[in-house]
Formats: C-alpha cells, structure tokens, sequence
C-alpha cells in the first residue's frame, strides 16, 4: 500500500496509520536535522573564510574567482541529483550528499594558493547543491504526505543551523586554527549523518505529488500563458535578487567586518550570527506576518526593510552598527524568498515553484563571486551595498506584480 494512502487511514485511526503517522514524524525530524547540519557546516567555512583567504594570499579577485568554484560545483550536480533522486530515492542521495559535504568541509584549510583553494571548492560546492537538492525533494514529498504547510520549518532549521555554527566559529575563532575546527566540525557531520541518516534509509519517500489528485490550478508543466510565464520570471528574479544578499553576507559579511572595521575574529564572526539568528526568528514569525500584512506586504516591507539594513552594515563606520545593520538585513530577507516561491507556484503550479527555484539558488550561488570581482574593482563596503540595491529592487517588482494573482494561470 502507498504510503500516502496509509496516512489517509491515519484519519480514521487504524493502526496501520498510526504506524504511518509514526514514520512520518521521525521522517520530519530527520529531515530537519539534515537541513540543520547543513546551515551549520555551512556557517563554518563561511567564518573561517578571511583567515584562509590570508593563509592563500589571496587577493578580493583571487578569492571571488575560488568562491566561483563553490558556484560551479553546486550547478553541476543541481542539474544532475533530481535524476540522482529519481533514480535512486532522495533519502539515499541526502545522506550520500551529506557524508560529501563533511568530508569535504576539512580540505579548504589545507591548501595554500588560490588555484588549489577553488579546486576543492569545486567539491565543497558539489556537495553542498547536491544535498540541497535532495533535502528539498524529499522534503516536498513529506508536505505532500502530510498535507500540512512545514515546509518552512525545514528552512528555519537550516538558518538555525547557520546560526549556530556562526556562533560556534566566532567562540573558536581566535582559539583554533582553521584546519582544526573544520576538522572538528568534518566528525559533527558524519557522527550526525550516522545518527539520523538511518531513518531516512529505512523508510520509503513518502508518495510524490503526481500521486495526488491531480489539479487544474497546479499544472505541473510550465505556464501556458505569456503572461503567466512573464509573472512566474518576475518572482524568480525576486528570489534571485534576495538570495543573492544571502549569498553575499554569508561570504563577505565576516570578512568586511574583520578587513574594514578591524573587528575582532570572534566579533566578525558574530556579523552572520547576528543576520542567521534573525533571519530564523523572521521565517518562524513568518506566519502570522503574512496572514496580517498579506504576501505583497510582506515582501515590499521586507525588501525595503533589508536594503536600510544592508545600507547601514555596508557603510557605518563602527563595528557594532554594522552589526545592527546585519541583524536588520536578515530580518528583512527572512520571508522574501518563501513569498516569492509560493506566488509563482500560485500562477503556474510546481513549475512555477521550479523556475523562481533556480532563479533564486542561482543569486545565492552567484552573489558571493560578484561581490568579490567589484571589491577588486571598487571597495568590500561598495560592493556590499549592491545587496541593497537587490533588494530594494525586489520590493519594486513585488509591488509592480501586487495585481496579478493566481488568474495568471491560464
């Protein structure tokens, strides 16, 4: 029997759907540490990044052109893991990808050029589009089986996961060298990956969504419509100019803190603490946001709200308000992204939910290279202040779509 169908005997209380409940419960609680450990080996390469760029000797250009490599791995393999996972079951593929991602994590402090650092970026990046994708996956087909709307759950882990392991890497910062707290973080992953990956190995995916009724409003192909597919391009764009930001204060934030402002390494490791922590209480909050203000709202709001924030963390002259500008960037982009991906789903079904996807991984994955090649060209700080530009951008296109709803579908 499908598992989806032992869920609908759950309704009635039989004990098969009890049991189903069970499974889907520890399926939801393994996914979510997955997501978590993800943000968290994450945050620690991104704030160990200003002392392996010194241990390099890397110039802005030279380290934008490595963080290039994280790009072009995670490109390579989003392309490929959906067939990965059809072919071989997303929980398989999270946790393969997984145990990657924390071998991985311990190569960049071994190297000691730039050339050599973008090599093993290119695995680290691998891994990391990789489990992305397949947590994704395996987390659409549990919403699916539950019915139920977590799947913003699921992205507050891996942001409280970032957080974290930013906070962790600023407490270590000055006490361990890279090569030992990536080490250390390495066994985290895998003793982590052991614990909850045979959760996901024992139980089957729950059924996909073509196993649903299908619906006319949710055509899983592309819009058929121009405007249709010109609405859906708008919201993936709004994802891409917000997770761009993402992308860029992940990779940059430490560094401009510590390079510009002399901070401290435990304090500029603090900077995507502070944005990953409010970041978090934004997607948890998210909820009730949009049930009063509304999905336009939000996200006008939000995008305004994260260019002031971005514009003060760029250019303030003191360490701590640039960490307040920081803390106010990540509140303001908590909720763009989700906005974004349920609006152009709302027009075009999954394969709206798809493009703006892409759209949106391809900022984040793009972001920290550009800002790189500007502060070569530039400053850190001017090239940081492109993110508010984004993102006051992003507020402009939501505002400009606020009148087309889901009729865009036909």
């Amino acid at each position: 029997m499908p598992l989806l169908n032992k869920v609908r005997t759950a309704v009635s209380g039989g004990t098969r759907g009890d049991t189903a409940t069970l499974s889907l419960t520890r399926l939801r609680t393994a996914l979510t540490l997955f997501f978590a450990l993800d943000g968290f080996l994450f945050a620690g390469w991104v704030v160990r990044i200003p002392a392996i760029k010194q241990q390099t000797g890397a110039s802005a250009g030279d380290l934008g052109l490595a963080l290039l490599g994280v790009s072009a791995g995670a490109v390579v393999t989003m392309t490929l893991t959906g067939r990965l996972c059809r072919r071989y079951g997303s929980h398989l593929v999270t946790v393969v990808t997984a145990v990657f991602l924390s071998l991985s994590l311990a190569l960049p402090p071994l190297t000691r050029s730039p050339l050599t650092l973008g090599l093993v970026l290119l695995a680290f990046g691998a891994a990391y589009g990789g489990i992305n994708v397949a947590m994704n996956s395996a987390a659409v087909d549990l919403v699916a089986a539950l019915r139920r709307p977590v799947m913003p759950s699921f992205h507050a882990a891996f942001s409280l996961g970032g957080m974290l392991g930013a906070g962790l890497g600023g407490l270590v910062a000055g006490a361990l060298s890279p090569t030992a707290h990536l080490l250390g973080l390495t066994v985290a992953g895998l003793l982590l990956t052991a614990a909850a990956g045979p959760v996901l190995l024992r139980h089957p995916s729950p059924a996909p969504p073509e196993a649903l009724p299908a619906r006319p409003e949710a055509d899983a192909g592309p819009p058929r419509s121009a405007g249709a597919r010109r609405t859906v391009l708008v919201f993936g764009v709004i994802a891409l100019c917000t997770a761009y930001g993402e992308g860029a204060l992940a990779d940059w934030g430490a560094l401009h803190l510590a390079q510009d402002l002399a901070a401290h390494p435990g304090v500029a490791a603090a900077g995507y603490s502070l944005f990953a922590l409010t970041m978090t209480a934004g997607r948890l909050s998210g909820t009730v946001l949009l049930e009063r203000l509304g999905q336009t709202r939000t996200l006008v709001a939000g995008g305004l709200t994260a260019a002031a924030g971005m514009l003060l963390g760029a250019l303030a002259p003191t360490v701590w308000a640039a960490l307040l500008g920081f803390a106010v960037t990540g509140l303001g982009l908590a909720n763009i992204f989700p906005v974004a991906v349920a609006r152009a789903g709302a027009v075009a079904g999954p394969g709206g939910v798809a493009t703006a996807s892409t759209l949106g991984y391809g900022g984040m994955l793009l972001g920290p290279p550009s800002i790189g090649f500007l502060a070569d060209w530039f400053s850190l700080p001017v090239a940081l202040t492109t993110v508010a530009v984004l993102a006051a951008g992003a507020a402009a296109m939501g505002w400009a779509v606020r009148d087309r709803r889901a009729s865009g579908r036909s």
